[in-house]
């Protein structure tokens, strides 16, 4: 596209490069405590929920990773931020364009990369596991790995659909990888999740004796 259309989108990805190197160097701020590992043989759908996406990109995963991000003009400072950041980025949604978006994922698994997906929906209900990442890893030959974090002291946006949290810096932050589920019922993977965030949030509380969530503003 050239021209006047062009310029929004221009300017949305040159944003979205200057929010992937604030995301950076904010993570790189981190104190990263990893437990568990994606299984050496064959590749892996990172499965994760809503809100918990920040403390992730601290995380050093062993191979490529990709990424489905929505069509929307939010998407698109997301793609801008996540290419800076090393990460594929396959668009679509389960919403809208969604059969596209998850045959673009199992091409990047034929092609030997690990995907991640968050696997309550666009929209949620917060933890309400759908189907797509088993189906994905099923249709794929891959394997679904609960992937859940914490983070000792951080930012909860209440007002947000997602609780999205976002890890205050130099803070401790426990990224958590499950055994692998192999079980296509979403249930068995919502409590798989709820385990690997129960480990992570075990994981930053050592040294006091709980977390205390604070609505929109610190904890």
């Amino acid at each position: 596209m050239t021209g006047e259309g062009a310029r929004p989108s221009r300017l949305r990805r040159l944003s979205g490069a200057a929010l992937g190197a604030l995301v950076w160097a904010w993570t790189r701020t981190l104190r990263l405590v990893q437990d568990g590992e994606v299984p050496a043989s064959g590749r892996a759908v990172l499965a994760f929920l809503h809100g918990q996406q920040m403390a992730l990109l601290a995380a050093k995963p062993e191979r490529p990773i990709a990424l489905l991000v929505s069509h929307s003009r939010d998407g698109e400072l997301q793609t801008g931020a996540l290419g800076l950041l090393g990460f594929s980025v396959v668009r679509g949604s389960s919403s809208r364009g969604g059969a596209a978006g998850l045959r673009g994922l199992a091409r990047k698994i034929g092609a030997g990369m690990d995907v991640a997906l968050a696997v309550d929906g666009p929209r949620g209900p917060l933890g309400r596991v759908k189907r797509g990442a088993q189906a994905l890893a099923k249709a794929a030959g891959a394997v679904v790995v609960p992937v859940a974090t914490a983070a000792r002291h951080k930012l909860v946006l209440r007002s947000a659909w997602d609780q999205f949290e976002i890890p205050l810096p130099f803070t401790r932050v426990a990224v958590v990888l499950g055994a692998p589920v192999t079980a296509e019922d979403p249930a068995a993977l919502e409590r798989a999740l709820a385990e690997a965030r129960a480990l992570a949030e075990s994981r930053v509380a050592r040294s006091r004796s709980a977390l205390h969530p604070v609505a929109e503003g610190r904890s």
